[in-house]
């Protein structure tokens, strides 16, 4: 890969979740330390899937966040401009001990042990709901450190809706009789849905698992690889540099699986090239951001969000892949279709980039995709997403000793493990966050309530059962859009779904369908204005005037936003997520791409292979999307006329003479 090393400086580390706030860097004897608990934790994880504790699930997670919780407080600051940033402060010292003490009580004699606790639910002890109440505020403050304000607020709103809501009018739907303090407490700290819930469970097996792998594939070279590789495929056309980006961005994704990271690690890398071909600032920006969003759908290391999908549904991370293929074939579609369009709209070059050779580099350097088929490959065996990830760790571990650049020495390997576990850190924080809104909406049956809420929304404006699935189906990407914006993309897809979810379940949407909708419209959150972070991320390489940047970012998406609502509108709309006949999936999937197509036409103002669209052709091409997207026989006739109609328009509209002066006349 030597040629390709001047084509630019390596690109900055790559970032291992999404939720993530700028974290402390930290040295000296305090990073020292952090590394040698997180590697700690790292080894336990590992032991955890071989040799699970004889104690039982809960039991593991009470000690993987004293693991981990406490090291919040350590690698971030609080946010003060008096915090020092490169050091813990007394205060975080302070609160990490408070935060190792009160994790560990559950399973310490001074509780009674862990089975004393747990034959104490229901029935907490004062001291019990002492330690309980610390855990909840250190964990709101652990939140708030890694992701902002906007998550411990909707926390805190929860738990005041928890607590208070016996006050609200009895006719309204979302009333309840009410929880006590020692009733919130014991659903948080000596329960399976609070603090140590799904979330956190699919964080200690699952994510962790997979961001130690992300840190391995890292350091063995891959990150560099995928890069080189997407570069050396397109280097011989116009449209080099914005295929590049697109493919760097979805091989990246399968390090990383954070949208933000993956567009600024890519745009570190892409943007000298982008511009040189001429690419505006915000165009690249918006493409750089899309591109990177897709690492989070892109099998086979999906976001965090996906492995709480397998755990809610009670199915293989198999099948959550499987599911996703199909959108993401389209995704990446609807984005290289922009990227052609761009190439012709705004005049984009051919830029010189080195003559290496992809074959060279694949067989050189091709042993990088073999842990991950080997994911894959487990799977399908039917070993254990956890188990199948190690295995793959491994692998990459070893294949690694292939170059001697990246070979993982036994400090490289401790560096890897570490740095896996410090990546999950916010994650871990999230997804204890989210324990506490799952707790609440158990206890106090808000999720049905708010079904309730949408349907009865929905049939105030009609009573056709269409009608009505439309309306809450629109309803619920609202929501979700709105919601995206203010949490991380877990705890979006948590909430979600135990509020979303059920409404739309009620309307006879199958749970895989519902589940993806609700994932789908998370994940998009990134590429969402006003926040859209990936946008941020990448304008802030680009130089790019950021709202502009996050409209491009939602022009090339778009596809994306569309889709998860024909998953849900239509029975057909389930092929999408190849859930049916092979021959109903293979013609939702053609009909599907011609409606990425017509959505293109109309966001690009250009047909390709044909030439401009003139504002009626866009209009066609918008129509032809939505129609086709229905997946009803009747609306993809309609769709493929209007879609042909656009092409028509576009060129008959190119063969007409321009027109020149002497046509207008003088005077």
């Amino acid at each position: 890969m030597g040629e390709l090393r001047s084509l630019e400086a390596d690109p900055p580390a790559v970032q291992y979740d999404d939720e993530e706030r700028p974290s402390r860097q930290l040295g000296g004897r305090v990073g020292l330390g952090v590394a040698v608990v997180a590697f700690v934790v790292a080894l336990l994880v590992l032991w955890q899937v071989f040799r699970p504790l004889a104690q039982g699930s809960q039991f593991y997670l009470i000690i993987f966040l004293a693991g981990t919780l406490p090291l919040v407080f350590l690698c971030y600051h609080a946010g003060r401009r008096t915090a020092p940033r490169d050091r813990p402060s007394t205060v975080d010292w302070a609160l990490a001990a408070l935060t190792l003490v009160v994790c560990l009580y559950p399973i310490s004699p001074f509780g009674g042990g862990y089975d004393g606790f747990l034959d104490r639910q229901g029935l907490l002890e004062p001291a019990d709901i002492g330690f309980g109440a610390v855990l909840l505020i250190l964990t709101v403050e652990a939140c708030r450190r890694t992701t902002g304000w906007a998550l411990p607020v909707v926390c805190l709103a929860f738990l005041a809706y928890g607590y208070y809501g016996g006050l609200l009018p009895t006719g309204w739907r979302i009333s309840h009789a009410g929880l006590d303090f020692d009733q919130i407490i014991d659903g948080l700290y000596n329960s399976g849905s609070g603090f140590y819930g799904t979330p956190l469970d699919v964080a200690a097996t699952y994510i962790v698992l997979f961001t130690v792998y992300g840190a391995v594939l890292d350091l063995s070279g891959a990150s560099r690889f995928f890069v080189d590789l997407s570069v050396a495929a397109f280097r011989r056309s116009r449209s080099a540099a914005g295929r590049t980006a697109v493919a760097a961005g979805f091989l990246l994704g399968t390090v990383s699986g954070s949208g933000t990271a993956t567009a600024v690690s890519v745009g570190a890398v892409t943007w000298p090239m982008l511009r040189r071909a001429g690419y505006p600032p915000e165009q690249a920006g918006g493409m750089l951001a899309a591109a990177g969003v897709g690492a989070i759908l892109s099998p086979p290391t999906l976001g965090a969000a996906a492995f709480i999908v397998a755990e809610y549904l009670d199915v293989s991370y198999l099948t959550v892949l499987g599911w996703a293929m199909i959108p993401t074939v389209l995704y990446y579609l609807g984005i290289l279709l922009a990227v052609e369009i761009d190439v012709r709209r705004f005049g984009v070059k051919a830029v010189e980039l080195p003559q290496t050779s992809a074959w060279r580099l694949l067989t050189r350097f091709g042993y990088h995709f073999s842990s991950l088929i080997l994911i894959v490959v487990l799977l399908a065996l039917g070993l254990s997403a956890t188990r199948s990830v190690v295995y793959a760790t491994i692998l990459a571990a070893a294949l690694s000793f292939l170059d001697r650049r990246a070979w993982l020495t036994p400090r490289r390997l401790f560096t890897s493990l570490s740095a896996g576990v410090r990546g999950v850190l916010p994650v871990v924080a999230v997804c204890a966050a989210a324990g506490i809104i799952t707790s609440i909406v158990t206890k106090t049956g808000l999720g049905a309530n708010v079904a309730d809420l949408l349907l009865d929304g929905a049939t105030a404006v009609s009573d056709n059962a269409t009608v009505v699935l439309a309306l809450t189906v629109v309803l619920a990407a609202v929501a979700l859009a709105v919601l995206g914006l203010a949490v991380p993309v877990t705890a979006s897809f948590i909430i979600g779904w135990v509020i979303i979810g059920p409404a739309l379940i009620d309307r006879d949407v199958s749970a895989p369908a519902a589940a993806m909708f609700v994932f789908y419209y998370s994940v998009l959150s990134e590429v969402t204005p006003p926040t859209a972070l990936a946008a941020v991320g990448a304008s802030a390489i680009t130089g790019g005037r950021t709202i502009p940047t996050m409209w491009q970012a939602l022009k090339y998406a778009l596809p994306a936003f569309l889709a998860p609502i024909a998953f849900v509108l239509t029975g057909p709309g389930e092929y999408l997520l190849a859930r049916g006949p092979v021959l109903g999936i293979v013609g939702t999937t053609l009909a599907a791409a011609l409606a990425v197509l017509g959505l293109a036409v109309a966001t690009g103002a250009w047909v390709p292979g044909v030439g401009p669209a003139p504002l009626p052709a866009r209009v066609l091409g918008a129509a032809a999307g939505l129609l086709l997207l229905y997946l009803a026989p009747p609306t993809i006739i309609a769709g493929l006329i209007a879609l042909a109609l656009a092409a028509a328009l576009a060129a008959w509209r190119r063969k007409q003479p321009a027109p020149t002066p002497e046509s207008h006349g003088t005077t």
